[in-house]
C-alpha cells in the first residue's frame, strides 16, 4: 500500500528502526532516533543495491517519488545511480579543495615554508582578502580572463590602480602554482598584463635640501610627543634603514661592544641578514632608549603594549604633527635623503652607499663583482653621516658639496 503524507507525519520512532514501504522499491526508514530517511532498492546487473534519496521533511513524498523514478530510469539504462551519486560527491569535494581560495592558501603556506619575510606574507594575505569575495569559492580551473578582469576593473574604478596591478600579479602567481600542481591548465591572468591602466609612479616624499633637512632634525629634537617616537625618529635619521626594520628592531640584535645592529634575514626585503654599523650618536640614542624599553624585547615598543613593536604609522604621524605633510617627508624618505646627500658628497663609493641601504643590484653581473659589504668604508661613512647631520641640526653654515671632477 502506497504511503500518504498523513501516515508519514504520524510515524513515530520505536525500539528498532522500521521501514514504511511505498511503491517500486521506495521506502521510508524511521530510525529509533526519530529520523525519517528515504531509501530506494533497485537492481543493476542483477545485483540488489540501495540508494539514499534524502530525508523527510526536507524531501517530501512527491519529490522522493520523482527521485525514485529518475534513479530507476538510470538503472534500466545500465547506469548505476549510487555510483553516479558517489562520483558527483567526489567531484564536489575535489572542486571545493581546488577553489581559487584553497589553492591560494596552499601557495601562501609554501611561501611561509620557504621563510619568506613576514611583510611579504602579510601583503600576500591582504591581496587574497581582496580577491576572495569574488573568486575565493570559484573552482580555479573555471576562472576565465574576463571574470578576473571584471574583479580587477572594480578596484581600478575606485582609483586603486596600483592595487589592481598587484592583484593581477598575485592572481597570476596562484594560477601558475595551480598549473604546475595539476589543478589548472592555464593562467588567465597572463593575457591581462596590458588590460589595466598603468598606475602613476609615485616616490616617497623626502627632503634633500641640506638646510631644510637641518630644520627637520631640529623639529625632531623639540618633538613633544611620545619619547619612544622621538628616539625612533632620531635613530632613523642616523641609520636610514627601512621603517619596518626600525620599528621592529630588538635589543637582542644590538652588539654594543662592536657597535653593530644585525637585522635578521626574516625581516629583510632581500631575505639576507643585514649588518648596520652604528655611529657614536646612534649608540647614544640606543642607550637613551634603554632607560625606557631596555627590559623588553623591542627597542621601540608600541605605546601601552611592550610586547608589540611600534605602530606602523607612528613615525609618519609624528612627522605630520611637526608640520611635515605626506608630500614633504615620510618615514621612508629618510633613506632617500641619506642616499641623495651621501652620493652628492662625492666622498663615498656608490656601492658602499647601496650596500648601506641594503639595495639589491639589478645588474647581476655587476652584483657578482660587488658582493663585499664595503664594511670598513661603511663604518667610516656611518660616523661621517651622523657628524654631518649633527652639523645640519645645529644650524651651522652649510657649504655645498663639491662636485667630483
Amino acid at each position: 500500500m502506497a504511503l500518504t503524507d498523513t501516515a508519514i507525519k504520524q510515524a513515530k520512532p520505536g525500539d528498532i528502526d522500521r521501514k514504511l514501504a511505498d511503491e517500486k522499491g521506495l521506502h521510508l526508514l524511521v530510525t529509533t532516533g526519530g529520523s525519517k530517511l528515504w531509501r530506494l532498492k533497485y537492481r543493476i546487473d542483477g545485483k540488489e543495491k540501495k540508494l539514499a534519496l534524502g530525508s523527510y521533511p526536507d524531501v517530501g513524498l512527491k519529490e522522493a517519488r520523482a527521485r525514485r523514478d529518475a534513479a530507476r530510469t538510470a538503472a534500466e539504462a545500465g547506469s548505476d545511480p549510487a555510483a553516479a551519486k558517489r562520483e558527483a560527491r567526489i567531484a564536489r569535494q575535489f572542486s571545493a579543495a581546488n577553489t581559487f581560495g584553497a589553492i591560494a592558501e596552499e601557495y601562501i603556506a609554501k611561501l611561509e615554508a620557504e621563510d619568506k619575510a613576514y611583510v611579504t606574507i602579510a601583503k600576500t594575505r591582504w591581496l587574497l582578502s581582496k580577491l576572495s569575495p569574488s573568486l575565493g569559492k570559484r573552482p580555479i580551473a573555471d576562472i576565465t580572463p574576463h571574470e578576473l578582469l571584471t574583479v580587477l576593473r572594480a578596484a581600478e574604478r575606485k582609483g586603486h590602480r596600483e592595487t589592481a596591478r598587484r592583484l593581477r600579479s598575485f592572481a597570476s602567481r596562484v594560477f601558475r602554482y595551480a598549473v604546475v600542481t595539476a589543478r589548472a591548465t592555464a593562467d588567465p591572468a597572463q593575457p591581462l598584463q596590458g588590460a589595466l591602466v598603468a598606475p602613476k609612479v609615485t616616490h616617497h616624499a623626502a627632503i634633500i635640501d641640506q638646510a631644510a633637512f637641518g630644520g627637520l632634525l631640529r623639529s625632531i629634537e623639540s618633538y613633544s610627543g611620545q619619547p619612544v617616537t622621538r628616539l625612533a625618529l632620531r635613530f632613523t635619521a642616523h641609520v636610514f634603514q627601512r621603517p619596518g626594520e626600525i620599528r621592529q628592531a630588538e635589543w637582542a640584535e644590538i652588539d654594543f661592544e662592536k657597535a653593530v645592529w644585525t637585522i635578521p634575514a626574516a625581516r629583510m626585503k632581500q631575505r639576507q641578514a643585514h649588518r648596520v654599523p652604528l655611529s657614536s650618536q646612534a649608540v647614544a640614542v640606543l642607550r637613551e632608549a634603554q632607560t625606557i624599553s631596555g627590559g623588553g624585547r623591542y627597542i621601540f615598543p608600541k605605546l601601552g603594549s611592550a610586547l608589540k613593536p611600534m605602530c606602523e604609522n607612528a613615525i609618519n604621524q609624528a612627522l605630520r604633527r611637526m608640520g611635515y605633510g605626506k608630500y614633504v617627508m615620510t618615514a621612508h624618505g629618510f633613506r632617500s635623503t641619506a642616499s641623495s646627500l651621501l652620493n652628492e658628497s662625492g666622498k663615498w663609493n656608490p656601492d658602499a652607499i647601496e650596500r648601506a641601504l641594503s639595495h639589491a643590484d639589478s645588474d647581476q653581473v655587476r652584483s657578482a663583482y660587488h658582493r663585499g659589504e664595503h664594511w670598513a668604508e661603511r663604518v667610516e661613512m656611518a660616523q661621517w653621516w651622523s657628524d654631518h647631520i649633527d652639523v645640519l641640526r645645529d644650524g651651522a653654515t652649510v657649504i655645498p658639496f663639491r662636485q667630483p671632477a
